[in-house]
This record gives structure tokens, sequence and C-alpha cells, in this order.
């Protein structure tokens, strides 16, 4: 085998932070600079789908080659039957055979998941791939204050024991969501993931205190930290120095700077 591929090694690229070693803060310029269009107030359909895509499509690539097991194999190519020794390819592959299931917390998360799944189909083994939906939203009081997040219905296709578990969401607010979601799952199959990953556009100070409170073994990537709300002293600090007085939601827990609402615009449905 070539030594290059023996030790194959992926440099992820991410920003300095002091939330916990399961937090990645991408440090990316090409997905910034689409997360700041997608963000933008003359976004709309169908420009926001193409965007979200792209997007989707890159964060999945990184979270394949960060937390996908690997295994070496011995493949023939189509030069084998010229040089039936030297045309295979002996080196890494992703390992198909992992299970893996994405979850589509609807509705900013539904083309999200359906990105994520369809790219999986084509390099894991199909049969153990699988799309789960979660309904699942905020529940505010009198005075739009979020109070907590409720499930109301789901289609979840069986366990989850030794598998990697995707949950492709836009927008990591107050965290409410996710904690409901991964809850749902580690009560409903007694038997370990084998790891629990959320792929995020924007998160908050907020969201990764509450997240990584609830569920410390979650793997969280974004692409965005926003903690626009914070105090002059605090902006100039690297990110989770202070987290207590850092601030990314407004008094309706919408994030700031962010994107305002992405389910809306998704689905042109503004309610």
């Amino acid at each position: 085998m070539d030594i290059q591929f023996q030790n194959l090694e992926y440099l992820l690229s991410e920003t300095e932070h002091r939330y916990g070693k399961r937090v990645h803060i991408l440090s990316d310029p090409f997905l910034l600079s689409h997360l700041a269009q997608l963000c933008a107030e003359s976004t709309t359909q169908p420009v926001i789908n193409e965007l979200v895509t792209t997007i989707y499509s890159s964060l999945l690539k990184i979270v394949v080659n960060r937390e996908f097991p690997r295994k070496q194999v011995a493949m023939r190519t189509r030069m084998a039957q010229s040089h039936p020794k030297e045309g295979i390819y002996q080196g890494p592959v992703i390992d198909p055979e992992v299970p893996v299931v994405t979850v589509n917390l609807a509705r900013a998360g539904t083309l999200p998941s359906h990105i994520c799944y369809t790219a999986l189909n084509y390099f894991m083994n199909p049969s153990k791939v699988r799309q789960d939906h979660i309904s699942i939203g905020r529940m505010t009081d009198h005075a739009e204050q979020v109070t907590g997040s409720r499930v109301s219905g789901h289609k979840i296709g069986g366990g989850v024991a030794g598998g990697i578990v995707l949950f492709p969401d836009p927008m990591g607010a107050t965290g409410g969501t996710l904690v409901e979601a991964v809850n749902l799952y580690k009560k409903m199959d007694p038997n370990p993931a084998r790891k629990y990953v959320a792929l995020h556009c924007i998160v908050t100070p907020e969201y990764l205190k509450r997240v990584t409170t609830a569920h410390p073994d979650l793997e969280i990537y974004a692409v965005r930290l926003d903690r626009g709300l914070s105090d002059a002293e605090t902006l100039k600090s690297i990110p989770g120095t202070f987290w207590d007085r850092e601030k990314g939601l407004n008094d309706k827990q919408y994030i700031v700077p962010g994107g305002g609402g992405f389910g809306e615009i998704l689905n042109n449905a503004y309610v």
C-alpha cells in the first residue's frame, strides 16, 4: 500500500473558543459567504433553497470526514485489466456498513435533512441509511417567551444502536428543540448510538450552554456563532471566555444578527 494512505488525516479549520471540545465553530470563508447571503433581507425563494443545499452539502462532508469511521479496501479500478497488480486502489474509504439516521426536525430542518439523506445513500450502504421525521416546535407564553418545545408527532423507523444520528437543523437558538429530540432517541432505545451529531448554520451561546449541559456527548458543528447582543468587552474576547455574559437572543428569543425565521422563508409560509 502507498504510504500516503496508511494514516490519512483530516484537519478541521475551526475558530478558537472555550465551549468545550465537542463544539466546532467552523473557520470557513466559503460557507460564511454563503450564509451571509442566506441571511440577507433580499434572499427569498428559490435562491434560499440553493444556498441551503450548498451549505449542508459542505457541512455533511466535514462531519463525515471527522466523525464517520473508515475501513481499508482493495478495490479494482478500470485499469486492472491492463495492470492486474497496480490497477487496484488500496486505501481508506468511509465504512459503508455503519448505520446512519438523519433526523428531519420539521419544518426548518426538512430540506437540510433531505440533502444529507440523499447524499449519504451514494457512499453508504443504502439499506442502512434512514431518515426519521419529528414534528417539533417552540412553545411560547403570552409574552412570546419560549417556554419549551413540544413534539406533536414523529415517524421514527427503529432503533439507533451502534449508529450515527444526525440532526441537520439550521438555527441553534435556545436549544430546546435539540434537547428534546436527543431525549426522544435516548429514551426510545436503551442501546446507545455510536454518536449524536448536530449540524447548524448558526448557534448562540445560550444554545450551546443548554445543549452541552443536557447532552455532553453531542458533537456540534456550526458555520457561525452569533452573539451580537453581547457587550463590547465580551465581543472582544475569545468566544466562551465570558459565557454567561454572551448574548445572541433578543427578547423574543430570535438570533441576532441571525437570519430571521428560516422555516418561514424556506416554506413560504409565515405561520
